[in-house]
């Protein structure tokens, strides 16, 4: 049987330094980078996602970024196969995939292997289920989805309402399929021979970082290009607009924040999605081989790589 493909991994938590690391990797490995953020895939939403710059896309080759506008959202459902086609063409030609972004889901199910229904979202069907929750209340739906899909219930925080009406929304289309982390949707081999170097530092001096990254955003002109999307037609605030900067800015244009309200809001949210993203890219987690951000984790980080390239391959 062939061995499954290689690729490297470069995870962590969000402004640790991700995007410079695994440009240099490309360039240093022949590789591509296969984009793993779940919001640098849509068109216009560029400084508040931190996406890869148009000199760094030069750099080295990159794979799903800007690919949907922000009315089409790309579920996880949808995303696995673009990012598996995209790695298995990079491989085809010789070269190294490298997979980049912190979004731990989605990397998690690629380097596992999960299989997702590909369900399109339906208006109708959320916004019924929006109604219920609001007569209701979130752990009610929940309740039901553990009812139908224990395993999928089990992967969702009770009072998550945008996962839970995902996953009813899931369920419905796809009654006997109950796929989530630990309900035996995986296969028996991980689908990729994975080197997953992550990018780590201290709390007080990532926040630091992501605060200054922010303020940077700020600068180069994230309110116009939030100004831009709304006019758009792309309201912020609701679906992948949702992030944060948007969402906030969105209030502020309201009349809700005052700008630096906004801004100390965002960063505030910011280091919470830095500390969730811990939970999915564990630090005790074997699987990955941690890397100090501030000690030039580039020449680690080739090290590692040039020992996982040398060895014989896996086996399938």
């Amino acid at each position: 049987m062939p061995s499954p493909p290689r690729l490297i991994a470069v995870v962590g938590p969000t402004a640790v330094g991700k995007t410079a690391l695994a440009i240099a990797l490309a360039q240093r490995f022949d590789g591509e980078i296969v984009n793993a953020d779940s919001r640098q895939v849509y068109t216009g939403m560029d400084l508040g996602t931190a996406k890869p710059t148009a000199a760094e896309q030069r750099a080295a080759p990159h794979h799903l970024i800007s690919i949907r506008p922000p009315d089409a959202p790309v579920s996880l459902g949808e995303y696995l196969p673009l990012a598996r086609r995209a790695i298995h063409d990079i491989a085809a030609r010789g070269r190294l995939p490298i997979l980049c972004g912190g979004t731990g889901q989605y990397l998690w199910a690629l380097l596992e292997g999960w299989q997702v229904p590909q369900v399109p979202p339906d208006a109708d069907f959320r916004a019924r289920l929006e109604r219920r929750a609001a007569a209701e209340g979130a752990l009610a739906l929940w309740q039901e989805l553990h009812r139908l899909a224990p395993a999928r219930a089990a992967a969702i925080h009770p009072h998550n309402l945008r996962r839970t009406i995902r996953a009813l929304e899931v369920t419905a289309a796809s009654p006997d399929s109950d796929a989530s982390p630990g309900s035996g949707s995986r296969p028996p081999s991980p689908p990729y021979d994975a080197l997953i170097i992550g990018l780590t530092m201290p709390r007080a001096a990532l926040y630091a970082r992501i605060d200054a990254r922010f303020n940077a955003m700020m600068d180069a002109g994230l309110p116009a290009e939030a100004r831009r999307l709304a006019a758009a037609g792309y309201p912020l605030g609701q679906g992948p607009l949702a992030s944060i900067g948007y969402r906030e800015l969105g209030s502020h244009f309201a009349g809700e924040l005052t700008l630096p309200e906004a801004v100390a809001r965002a960063k505030t949210q910011t280091h919470r999605l830095a500390r969730r993203q811990y939970a999915w890219f564990k630090p005790a987690d074997p699987r990955i081989h941690w890397l100090d951000a501030d000690a030039q984790p580039v020449n680690a980080a080739v090290a590692l790589a040039e020992q996982f390239l040398s060895r014989p391959p896996a086996a399938d």
